[in-house]
């Protein structure tokens, strides 16, 4: 990689953590302010959308989605997708129709202002290190869901650095059985080739969303969840290029 480039994506990174930090706070003052008054969260949630889709124009990110057509407006879904980059987060926010929440890890909650906002609008904190407090967690989810809320969960469990999937949780997939609603595979690409987990570096390209059709937990009762898991995870791996946009040569000269 060539140090001048090197640098400047460091430069760029540095300044979108800037636009990020700024944008989380003032959108998320601005969340638990409304949600004060406007309790069901449509507003805020409309300002999530809107935070994700500056950070994405700030970064120069096109997103390309396929698949809409899967999706039955006014339906109730939980949403899978794979993990690779924090800009999974702001692709699917800015992208996805409807209204949704998240599943997310405990530790997002505890972010000053960010994680009081992401309270506010109903999203579910799972804490992996206490078994007892994600099972409550989960159970928490699949009510909203069977409340009519579609989620968001990363099955992976956590922003891999592999080209293949990670293994799936299995306690997302009891939710999803649990909620009774249809399960929706989606894929991304690009987001580990513009920022890799841990890394200031940004490098700005496309991002590529495939959305497949929904698999219904009913078609499994009386099935080993593992099926349900498998064939989630063969959805999402069949539409997964981990070399988008810039092929098998990962780092651009």
């Amino acid at each position: 990689m060539d140090d001048n480039r090197q640098g400047l994506w460091l430069a760029y990174g540095l300044w979108f953590t800037f636009w990020l930090i700024l944008l989380t706070l003032i959108t998320g003052v601005l969340v638990i302010l409304i949600t004060t008054f406007e309790r069901r969260g449509v507003v805020g949630r409309k300002i999530g959308r809107l935070w994700a889709r500056l950070l994405l124009k700030i970064a120069h990110i096109p997103v390309a989605v396929e698949g809409l057509e899967h999706l039955v407006p006014g339906q109730t879904y939980v949403f899978a997708a794979n993990h690779r980059s924090q800009f999974d987060i702001f692709v699917l926010q800015a992208t996805l129709p409807g209204e949704f929440g998240w599943v997310a890890k405990k530790s997002l909650f505890q972010i000053p202002v960010f994680g009081q906002a992401m309270n506010t609008l109903g999203n579910i904190a799972i804490d992996r290190s206490n078994l007892q407090a994600a099972i409550k967690s989960l159970n928490q989810a699949a009510a909203l869901v069977q409340a009519g809320r579609s989620l968001i969960i990363f099955p992976e469990g956590t922003r891999a650095t592999s080209r293949e999937l990670l293994p799936f949780k299995k306690g997302v997939f009891i939710m999803a059985l649990k909620a009774g609603r249809p399960i929706v595979p989606i894929s991304i690409s690009g987001t580990l080739a513009i920022q890799p987990r841990g890394s200031l570096h940004l490098r700005p390209g496309p991002v590529k969303v495939v959305i497949s059709p929904p698999i219904h937990p009913q078609d499994f009762l009386g099935r080993p969840k593992e099926e349900l898991m498998a064939a989630v995870y063969q959805a999402i791996a069949d539409n997964f290029d981990p070399d988008y946009p810039y092929g098998s040569a990962r780092l651009r000269d």
